[in-house]
């Protein structure tokens, strides 16, 4: 039987992001976004078990089978992991995300200039949309990397769990894990407030009272960074109203048009050399933006974007279509990608 120490190893060694342990199965990375199995036989009922409660301490294990689900961080000599223990048609199983160890710069993930251009935004909030698995997280990192290095700021991130470690720079940034450092989002944006933040980064938005304050927070001069599960920007209004009672929709409206400085959503993309890399639609807020925030359906979005270039609005089309004319992504991709946005 492979032993953790190998399994993480070999995995990191080959640039996989995820390590997938499952009954049934061969053991799988996840490289360039596609499953690869690493093992010829596949795993029995036993040896998934054995595996994944090897992640765990006695005390974890216990809870584990109290809970039937169990979330932790593993933090050794080879790196930062974020692992998921749970029970699969009754079999144990896990899947491991490999953590980064530092946060990638607005340049190396090739993002687009109007990205670094919102992270230098005094106040208001900025959204990272995607689905799962997209880079959000990244991103973000990215963005607040860049204020860490180019500003005299304080930043307070709110994170479930903290993926990438962030080191003082020209700012100071102080990281709050859910669970260990507060007990909710809710709670650590609350206290963020009496904190004297100029940035709060909210890891993301899950419930009505976490996107209220944060709305509230950007609307009083805090410059604040989410994210939130949303297929494309259009969809932002549904997404956003959703979480509120129908007698609040209007107030949180407002509170959208008049605090949110520009979204950035994105689809992590599997190049042509086994790499992967990030197309994104950007929408910034104009005063067009928000009398369609305000008024109308998100889908009104969709011309804001394709009309703002000179803003430094993008659309996905274009950014697909850049990564087509570069050779880094092939057309069936590029096909499969823009059907959603066409």
């Amino acid at each position: 039987m492979i032993s953790r120490k190998q399994l993480l190893e070999h995995a990191k060694a080959q640039q996989a992001t995820d390590i997938h342990i499952c009954a049934g199965a061969p053991i799988l990375f996840r490289v360039g976004g596609e499953l690869v199995p690493i093992t010829k036989e596949k795993l029995t009922s036993e040896q998934s078990k054995e595996m994944s409660l090897e992640l765990l301490t006695e005390d974890q294990k216990i809870k584990f089978e109290k809970n039937l689900d169990y979330d932790l961080m593993l933090v050794d000599k080879s790196g930062r992991y974020r692992i998921n223990i749970g029970y699969f048609d009754g079999r144990v199983g896990a899947t491991i995300r490999i953590l980064p160890t530092i946060p990638k710069t607005i340049e190396e993930l090739h993002l687009p200039d109007i990205v670094k251009d919102l992270a230098d935004r005094r106040k208001g909030l900025v959204l990272i949309t995607g689905s799962t698995s997209q880079g959000k997280t990244t991103t973000m990192a990215a963005m607040i990397d860049e204020i860490n290095t180019t500003c005299k700021k304080h930043i307070v991130t709110i994170e479930d769990p903290i993926e990438y470690v962030h080191t003082n720079k020209a700012g100071v940034v102080r990281q709050r894990e859910v669970g260990r450092d507060t007990q909710t989002f809710y709670t650590g944006l609350r206290a963020a407030l009496r904190q004297d933040p100029d940035v709060i980064a909210i890891g993301e938005m899950r419930d009505y009272e976490t996107i209220k304050i944060a709305l509230a927070a950007a609307e009083t001069g805090v410059m604040v960074l989410s994210t939130l599960h949303v297929i494309s920007i259009d969809k932002i209004m549904e997404r956003v109203l959703s979480y509120a009672p129908g007698t609040d929709e209007g107030q949180l409206r407002f509170l959208l048009a008049e605090s949110l400085q520009g979204m950035i959503h994105q689809e992590l993309i599997p190049t042509v050399d086994g790499g992967q890399r990030v197309a994104c639609e950007v929408l910034v807020v104009t005063s067009a933006a928000k009398n369609v925030i305000r008024r109308k359906g998100g889908f009104f979005l969709r011309s804001i974007i394709e009309t703002g270039k000179k803003h430094g609005m993008i659309t996905m089309v274009e950014s697909v279509n850049t990564l087509v004319k570069q050779k880094l992504i092939d057309e069936g991709v590029a096909k499969s990608i823009l059907v959603n946005y066409e």
